[in-house]
């Protein structure tokens, strides 16, 4: 386990994983933001499909042992990205900087993973603050008591709904979230296939899948998230 932790390869291993299990992660976020736009298509009320959403994932037990999962995650995939990036500059050294040219070869996304990664912990940030400290009660949030349909009954929750819409009136947010899922689209045009290359599926059968299916996938994520944030500000 300690060469695991220590090792180059166990570092790339592990960062592959966790990011793999974040993606995951956010195509579940994804579907359930995406009911922040269907409430009408569906023949729901404003907001009721959303807010069923969030209870549900508020009350289901698999969700509160899956968080703390998710967190460790997140600080595993971005404590060794650190690693990994400061070693590989490290060990450039000063030939990094001879020619001011970028390395031949190698893709733009693969050489600006960390600046990337920034714009996104960025992005998270703004989430986390927003809604997720909201909706724990850590920051004050007085939610008023809505009913939404939830599997064949009515439940009665809160208004998760009123509070993620008002908050994407303001621009400033909306900017960041567009700029956000824009850095994560490029984030993943190389990390998805990177990831399983660093697992072993590293040959000329499958590299060139993953890499289309690491495109698609991409343009899922970072242009759902995008989509979702500007319908609310310019539409909703």
């Amino acid at each position: 386990m300690s060469n695991l932790l220590t090792a180059s390869i166990g570092r790339k291993l592990l960062m592959s994983i966790s990011g793999l299990f974040l993606i995951l992660f956010l195509f579940v976020h994804l579907t359930i933001n995406s009911f922040l736009l269907l409430d009408g298509v569906l023949g729901f009320e404003e907001g009721q499909l959303f807010n069923a959403g969030v209870h549900f994932m508020g009350t289901n037990p698999l969700i509160k042992i899956i968080e703390p999962v998710l967190a460790l995650g997140f600080l595993v995939h971005i404590v060794y990205s650190l690693i990994l990036t400061f070693q590989n500059m490290k060990a450039r050294g000063p030939q990094r900087y001879a020619s001011g040219k970028k390395t031949k070869g190698v893709e733009w996304t693969s050489q600006n993973m960390l600046p990337l990664g920034i714009a996104i912990f960025a992005f998270l940030v703004v989430h986390i603050y927003n809604f997720y400290m909201k909706m724990k009660g850590i920051l004050p949030w007085e939610p008023a008591e809505v009913e939404f349909p939830f599997f064949g009954l009515t439940a009665t929750g809160e208004d998760a709904y009123t509070m993620v819409h008002e908050t994407f009136q303001n621009l400033g947010i909306v900017i960041v979230y567009v700029i956000g899922s824009i850095a994560l689209a490029f984030h993943l045009t190389h990390g998805f296939w990177s990831a399983f290359q660093t697992i072993g599926w590293n040959n000329n059968i499958w590299m060139p899948r993953l890499k289309v299916i690491s495109s698609v996938v991409a343009i899922i994520l970072g242009g759902g998230f995008t989509v979702i944030a500007l319908a609310q500000y310019l539409f909703f």
